[in-house]
C-alpha cells in the first residue's frame, strides 16, 4: 500500500472518468518559470558570443567561470531546500532565488566588461537558481493530488522548456536588430526577469496548511484512510498506539537538520539512483560537440542545436508525465536513460550525419521529457511533512554532484584517448547504472493508488 504523504490529503475521491485538471497553483509556477527562463536563456545564448569573442577570454577561462557557478549552484540547493522547510518558507526562499537570478542580469549590465565583476553577476544567477529549485519543485508536490503528480511536473516543465526556446530566438533577434549590443540583451533579459518575480510575488500562493490534528503535521497514513474531525477514535476501527502516544510539536518536525531527511529505505534508494544514473550521464555541451564535430557544422549553428532538443522535450514533458501517472513513475525514468544509451550509440553507429543529428536531438528530447519532472514525481510521496524542499534538494544535488563528476572525467578520458573512447566508457557506464537502478528503484504510485 502507497504512503500518502504529500499533497491534498482531505480531498473527496474524484468520480470516476472526471477530467483531471492541473491545479492553478502549478499553471502559475510555470508560467514564472517560463517568463525566468526566457530572461536566463537570452543571457546563457550569447553569454560564450559575449566573454570568449566580445571580451578575449580563453575557452580554459571560459571553462573555469562556468565550473565555478555550476559548482555554487550545488552547494546551495540543500541550503535553500532547508531553508524552505523550516517553518513551510518555500515561498520566501524561492522568491528570493528569483530575485538574485534577475538582479544578476543587472550585474551584467553594470559590470563593463570587467571579469571579475561579470563572474560575481553569474555566481549570483546560479545562487539564485539552486536555491530556489528544491522550493518550488516542493511547492508543485504540496499543491498537486499525489497520484498526479507526472501530470503536474510535466506540465512545470514543458512551460518552462517553452521559456527556453524563446530565450535564445529573443537573444539573437536583439543581437540582429541592435547590431549585436550585448548591453541591450542584459537590460531585456533583467526586465523580463523582473517581471516574473512580481508575477511570484502577486500570485503565488504559500505553503498550504494541513489539514490534520494540531501538533501531528505531515503523518504518513494510507491512500484511501478516511480522516475523521476532531482526532476521535473510529468507531468501526481497533484503538491502535497512535493515538496514545505523544503529539510532537509542530516546530521541530519542520526544523530539523538535513541528515534527517532521507529516513525512509525507499527514498534511500532513490537518492543513490539519481547518483549513479548522473554518473553515467555526459553533458549536453559534450554530446552537442561530438556532434558538430561529426557534421563539420558552422560555429553559427551551433547554439540553435539544442532547441532541437528542448522543442522533444517541450512536446514530450506533459504526456510522459500522464504516463508515469499511469503505470507508476519508476518505468518512465529507466526508459529516459535508456534513450540517452542509444544516442550515445547513435554518435557511435556509422550511420548518416543527417541521421545523427535528428537522431540525437529526438533522444536526448526523450530524455529529459521522461527523466526530469519524473524524479521528483517519484521522489515526492516518499517524503513526509515538512521535508519536502530539503528532500528533493538532496536527490538534485546528488545528482548535479555526479553529473559534475562525470563531465569532468569525459572530459579527461576525451584528452587523453580520444572522444569514441570516451563516449564508449560512457555508454557502458550507463549501462550498467541502468542495470542497478532496475533493481533498487522503488515502485511509485499509479492513480489507481496501488504501487507498480
Amino acid at each position: 500500500m502507497y504512503l500518502a504523504t504529500t499533497g491534498r490529503r482531505d480531498a473527496p475521491p474524484r468520480p470516476a472518468g472526471a477530467r483531471r485538471r492541473v491545479p492553478g497553483t502549478v499553471l502559475v509556477l510555470g508560467t514564472v518559470s517560463l517568463v525566468t527562463d526566457v530572461s536566463s536563456e537570452m543571457v546563457t545564448a550569447v553569454l560564450p558570443l559575449y566573454l570568449v569573442l566580445g571580451l578575449g577570454l580563453s575557452p580554459l577561462q571560459f571553462g573555469l567561470l562556468d565550473g565555478l557557478t555550476t559548482g555554487a549552484t550545488a552547494l546551495v540547493r540543500l541550503l535553500g531546500g532547508v531553508g524552505a522547510d523550516r517553518g513551510g518558507r518555500h515561498k520566501q526562499v524561492a522568491g528570493l532565488g528569483y530575485a538574485l537570478s534577475a538582479c544578476s542580469r543587472l550585474g551584467l549590465l553594470l559590470a563593463g566588461g570587467a571579469t571579475g565583476w561579470i563572474a560575481g553577476a553569474l555566481t549570483v544567477d546560479r545562487l539564485g537558481k539552486g536555491v530556489r529549485t528544491a522550493p518550488r519543485d516542493a511547492l508543485i508536490t504540496l499543491h498537486s493530488p499525489p497520484e498526479d503528480l507526472g501530470r503536474a511536473f510535466g506540465t512545470h516543465r514543458a512551460m518552462d522548456t517553452t521559456g527556453a526556446l524563446l530565450g535564445p530566438l529573443a537573444a539573437f533577434a536583439l543581437l540582429w536588430a541592435t547590431a549585436e549590443t550585448y548591453e541591450t540583451v542584459f537590460a531585456v533579459s533583467f526586465c523580463v526577469g523582473a517581471f516574473g518575480v512580481l508575477v511570484w510575488l502577486l500570485l503565488v500562493p504559500g505553503r498550504p496548511k494541513d489539514p490534520g490534528r494540531p501538533g501531528d503535521p505531515g503523518e504518513p497514513r494510507h491512500s484511501g484512510e478516511p480522516r475523521h474531525s476532531g482526532g476521535q477514535q473510529d468507531p468501526a476501527r481497533p484503538r491502535d498506539d497512535r493515538d496514545t502516544r505523544p503529539k510532537a510539536p509542530a516546530a521541530p518536525r519542520a526544523r530539523g537538520v538535513l541528515l534527517t531527511v532521507p529516513r525512509s529505505p525507499a527514498y534511500r534508494r532513490i537518492v543513490l539512483c539519481a547518483a549513479l544514473l548522473g554518473a553515467a550521464t555526459v553533458g549536453d555541451s559534450f554530446l552537442y560537440l561530438l556532434l558538430q564535430r561529426r557534421l563539420d557544422l558552422d560555429a553559427t549553428w551551433f547554439p540553435f542545436l539544442p532547441l532541437g532538443a528542448a522543442a522533444v522535450y517541450l512536446l514530450l514533458a506533459v504526456p510522459a508525465g500522464r504516463l508515469a501517472d499511469r503505470i507508476g513513475r519508476r518505468r518512465p525514468l529507466l526508459y529516459g536513460h535508456g534513450a540517452l544509451l542509444l544516442a550515445y550509440g547513435l554518435l557511435l553507429a556509422p550511420v548518416s550525419g543527417a541521421a545523427a543529428l535528428v537522431g540525437v536531438l529526438v533522444l536526448l528530447g526523450v530524455f529529459y521529457a521522461a527523466t526530469d519532472g519524473v524524479l521528483m514525481a517519484l521522489t515526492g510521496p516518499f517524503l513526509t511533512g515538512g521535508r519536502q524542499a530539503g528532500g528533493l534538494a538532496v536527490v538534485q544535488t546528488a545528482q548535479a554532484l555526479a553529473r559534475l563528476g562525470a563531465a569532468v572525467a569525459f572530459g579527461a578520458v576525451w584528452t587523453a584517448s580520444g572522444p569514441e573512447t570516451a563516449l564508449v566508457a560512457a555508454l557502458l557506464a550507463l549501462a550498467a547504472a541502468l542495470v542497478c537502478a532496475a533493481r533498487l528503484l522503488p515502485a511509485g504510485p499509479t492513480r489507481e493508488g496501488s504501487s507498480t
